[in-house]
């Protein structure tokens, strides 16, 4: 495997704070990393920073190689990376289809229609694509989210707590749709994730996170139980 995107000595500010400091990893192609932490430790930081939107950052963040740490988040997306947000920033006031649309912007051959993978995947969104997004349930939207991060192409897709605040067999549901994405598909994923047990299922390697700094990486099977103990109980 080769690394598809490489984090060098990467450090990441909100104004003058340092939130992410010197952080340093690899993304294989083809796998699935799971950062991993309490909350407030950074973890939606590194994925801000992958997509340019803190407010500056310092080090190196490449994919295939080239240089994307100095050019804005509108300039990230065709490199191949679709993003879910925490709280999915899905538009309520959007259809369904328009929200999908949405991610059709960033792709690098602006294509303007949905891709044919975002309604095989969620046949619930292609049964309702006219229905107003804020009608969904939490699951659903998650569905939604990812589904607008597909229609960008992605060949990295970043997801930020995506099993937060959904129940549980809609989590399983969504855990099922992830690793069909990552093994199937070949999609690399970096997920963050307060459930150990999504971790554990779907991740290839895992980074603990703490005060910014990355404290534990490496394989999925040396994520211990000591380590967890260590560095997610509050």
């Amino acid at each position: 495997m080769s690394a598809l995107l490489n984090f060098d000595n990467v450090t990441s500010y909100y104004g003058a704070t340092r939130i992410l400091k010197d952080v340093s990893f690899d993304l294989e192609d083809g796998q699935c990393l799971c950062v991993l932490g309490r909350n407030g430790v950074g973890k939606t930081t590194l994925m801000r920073t992958i997509m340019g939107l803190t407010d500056r950052s310092t080090g190196a963040i490449r994919v295939n190689g080239a240089e994307i740490g100095g050019k804005p988040p509108h300039q990230r997306a065709p490199y191949g990376i679709g993003y879910v947000p925490q709280g999915r920033g899905i538009l309520s006031d959007f259809t369904v289809r328009e929200n999908i649309l949405l991610g059709t912007f960033a792709r690098a051959d602006k294509a303007p229609e949905i891709p044919e993978i975002c309604l095989r995947i969620f046949p619930y969104l292609k049964d309702n694509l006219e229905r107003r997004a804020g009608l969904l349930s939490g699951g659903q939207k998650q569905q939604l989210a990812i589904a607008r991060a597909l229609a960008v192409g992605p060949k990295i897709l970043l997801l930020d707590e995506p099993t937060e605040g959904i129940q549980p067999n809609i989590v399983h549901e969504i855990g099922e749709i992830l690793k069909m994405l990552n093994k199937e598909l070949g999609i690399s994923l970096i997920l963050t994730e307060q459930h150990i047990k999504v971790a554990r299922k779907l991740g290839d390697a895992f980074l603990m996170v703490d005060n910014g700094r990355v404290v534990a990486r490496g394989p999925i099977a040396e994520m211990t139980d000591e380590l967890v103990e260590r560095h997610m109980t509050i």
